[in-house]
């Protein structure tokens, strides 16, 4: 019985063992030295990024320094404006941020690293009396600088990735930078649009509603109020997205407009699933391809046409198509003003392309299906759902 149980007894200490083993070996096959430190550096890295894609300010520079700080394990990391000025400052030696100021500035000016150092500091504990100072450079200008605290021993290794550190808030920085010139482009796309709001049309619709002020007052009101909203809505500041909603709606009072002039010669069709509704599309998308399919599908023909409007759901996707009975177009023009510089109908195609594949990338932008007294038919296809976009209230 004795040796029954020793005999398990070994047995069981021999299947821990193997067992210890087998994780020891799994962790050097699957998990090799350094992985671990590699991903927790990215990650401290990710945590440091978003506030840094907002530009270098004492508020952005507040929310990264922490992560900085944990990803450089040094007494103190600092960053700076272009004037030399202390943004913000993390770590027990953060009091010595603003003795680097004079190196702040000459590194910016040659846009070369510098090592500050000064007198042993008399608090008790602290021992910085270096600092590495590296320039940031975005865009091809200075915009800071990363101040790294070290103690007397400055070696190559901190060297390197104060260096590596201040290339990726650099990085950020112009990533920064191309978010505000992607905006003002797209705030300049839709001023441009605004401006192509056509002055005839504006005529035309006061002229209307001017026609009605006699022989149907209640008709006049309700035109002049749905004229007011359609420019509320076209000239509105909210932001570069919208609701698909929002864009029909204007849509609405549009043609409403427009078949007040054009009585029984303007037909329309709709069909807009409910579902779609949602949808984020980039503003005044749509109601540009309704305009041209009214302005140059059905204005020049006596007898008028039919615009047919449609929003469908189809999977990941929502697929738009706005088509008229009209003159139509000459495709290879379409083209040809891809290429050159857009004008006349062609202004609103172009940008409301432009603009698509901007915000949801190239698989997505407009499709003309046109040809000359065939009509015109054009495509837009949108994803429901896009990282990053959203609907601002307007």
């Amino acid at each position: 019985m004795t040796t029954g149980l020793v005999i398990g007894a070994i047995a069981l200490v021999g299947a821990l063992l193997a067992y210890a083993g087998w994780r020891w070996l799994r962790r050097r096959m699957f998990d090799p030295p350094g992985v671990k430190a590699a991903a927790q550096a990215l990650r401290t890295a990710g945590l440091a990024a978003p506030p840094l894609r907002d530009g270098l300010t004492t508020r952005s520079a507040a929310q990264a320094l922490p992560h900085l700080l944990t990803l450089l394990q040094t007494p103190g990391v600092a960053l700076c404006g272009t004037d030399g000025s202390v943004l913000g400052v993390q770590g027990p030696g953060s009091h010595h941020a603003r003795q680097a100021g004079e190196m702040v500035l000459v590194a910016m000016r040659s846009d070369r690293r510098q090592l500050a150092s000064w007198q042993p500091c008399e608090r008790p504990g602290c021992q910085v009396s270096r600092a590495i100072v590296v320039p940031l450079t975005a865009a091809g200008r200075p915009v800071g600088a990363l101040v790294v605290l070290a103690n007397a021993a400055v070696g190559p290794y901190l060297v390197r990735a104060a260096d590596e550190t201040a290339r990726f808030i650099a990085t950020q920085l112009e990533l920064a930078d191309l978010d505000v010139s992607r905006a003002d482009l797209a705030r300049a796309e839709v001023r441009a649009l605004r401006a192509q709001i056509s002055p005839h049309f504006i005529y035309n619709a006061l002229t209307t509603i001017a026609a009605f002020v006699r022989s149907d007052p209640d008709r006049a009101r309700e035109l002049l109020l749905e004229f007011a909203d359609f420019t509320r809505y076209s000239f509105r500041q909210a932001g570069e997205f919208t609701t698909l909603a929002d864009e029909m709606g204007n849509i609405e009072k549009y043609l409403t407009l427009e078949r007040a002039r054009f009585g029984d010669r303007l037909r329309v069709r709709w069909r807009v699933a409910p579902e779609v509704l949602g949808v984020v599309v980039p503003f005044l998308s749509i109601q540009p391809l309704v305009e041209n399919a009214v302005r140059h599908g059905l204005a020049g023909r006596p007898g008028g046409g039919t615009v047919s409007v449609t929003a469908e759901d189809v999977g990941p996707d929502c697929l738009i198509s706005v088509e008229d009975d009209g003159i139509g177009m000459d495709p290879e023009s379409v083209g040809r003003h891809r290429d050159t510089e857009p004008t006349g109908s062609h202004v609103g195609l172009v940008n409301v392309d432009d603009r698509l594949r901007a915000a949801f990338g190239e698989d997505y932008g407009l499709i003309v299906e046109t040809a000359q007294n065939a009509g015109t038919k054009i495509i837009v296809r949108l994803p429901k759902f896009a990282p990053g976009v959203s609907a601002q209230p307007g």
